[in-house]
């Protein structure tokens, strides 16, 4: 995958998750915000910060979430991105991350 590909794979999973954050967060308990290439999700009780963004050089989107870091590269076949080792896909790591935030389950 070169740069301009990953940079438009990128946009669409970062667009596409915004998407999701927005109407989930209608009914849910956090913000998102998509500003700067970067989406960020907040939380008031508990406080806390989760932020996901493509990092280039390396051809991976980077989440930050409960004090933990995770790299997820694009999978081809399934035409998303994912943690290698577990499959987890970018929405379902989101879904997850933020159903232990809140104390209950969300779907994205």
């Amino acid at each position: 995958m070169d740069e301009q590909e990953f940079k438009t794979e990128a946009d669409r999973a970062l667009n596409s998750l915004y998407k999701k954050l927005t109407t989930a967060s209608e009914t849910s308990d956090f913000e998102a915000d998509f500003n700067s290439g970067a989406l960020s999700v907040e939380f008031e009780e508990p406080p806390a910060k989760f932020v996901i963004s493509p990092n280039s050089p390396v051809r991976q989107i980077w989440v930050s979430a409960h004090s933990r870091s995770f790299k997820l590269d694009w999978d081809a076949a399934q035409r998303t991105f994912v943690i290698r080792d577990t499959g987890e896909t970018l929405a379902m790591l989101m879904q997850n991350a933020i159903s232990q935030q809140l104390g209950r389950g969300i779907t994205l």
